[in-house]
């Protein structure tokens, strides 16, 4: 696997409930030719989370780029985005 395609990344999205959170997320995955595999959203009071599993095989960007996109949207947007690996994912979430 090159750097490019990094394969599975959990892609998680914390802040407070505003318009066009997922839409603004969505258009940057398919602008760059990642597939959102899944998607979970919930509300809690006034508080927006959600949590995708897309796949950057057919990405142009490599990993940290894509990461470091989506944290600077998440800045524009008010909310906290965080890409991890899968595998890293799931190795720090092991019981």
């Amino acid at each position: 696997m090159n750097e490019k395609t990094t394969g599975k990344t959990v892609i998680t999205v914390v802040g407070k409930d505003t318009v066009g959170i997922i839409a603004k997320v969505c258009t940057y995955l398919a602008g760059h030719h990642i597939n959102v595999l899944d998607i979970s959203q919930t509300i809690v009071q006034d508080y927006f989370n959600m949590m995708m599993i897309a796949d950057l095989n057919t990405s142009e960007k490599p990993f940290d780029e894509v990461s470091a996109d989506l944290d600077e949207i998440g800045r524009e947007i008010g909310v906290a985005i965080r890409c991890q690996r899968e595998e890293i994912f799931e190795m720090m979430h092991r019981i």
